[in-house]
């Protein structure tokens, strides 16, 4: 009966874990895919502390930003609360402006790529 006990709760901690590990990888791939639009940005700055950054530089320093923000991390809502709205140097809004002189807040654009990618991605169909 113990046997068969302790099976059960590794079963459950197995379950839980991969679980857990498939949240995080989808949570992963959320946050890259932000990163990745920020990229993609041809026709627009990065601007971060007064400093305009092309979009590759941008994508850079984002995902030095994640890697160092470690643990804190977990879900794409965190990277863009810590690490893609804000700088965490001066507290200074990041900010995107286009060509045309058109600039949105990072957080802006960030929340609006990933209410893209839930659409895409995580929509169920009726």
């Amino acid at each position: 009966m113990i046997r068969i006990m302790i099976a059960a709760m590794c079963i459950l901690l197995l379950t839980h874990a991969a679980n857990a590990d498939n949240a995080t990888s989808v949570e992963s791939r959320k946050i890259e895919y932000l990163i990745s639009a920020i990229e993609s940005l041809t026709n627009a700055k990065f601007i971060r502390n007064g400093t305009a950054y092309d979009a590759k530089s941008a994508a850079e320093h984002l995902r030095l930003k994640w890697k160092n923000a470690g643990s804190k991390v977990v879900t794409a809502e965190d990277f863009i609360r810590l690490c893609g709205a804000v700088s965490s140097m001066s507290g200074k809004p990041y900010e995107i402006r286009y060509a045309d002189g058109r600039a949105i807040s990072s957080e802006s654009f960030l929340r609006a790529q990933l209410s893209k990618y839930v659409d895409k991605y995580e929509s169920v169909s009726p």
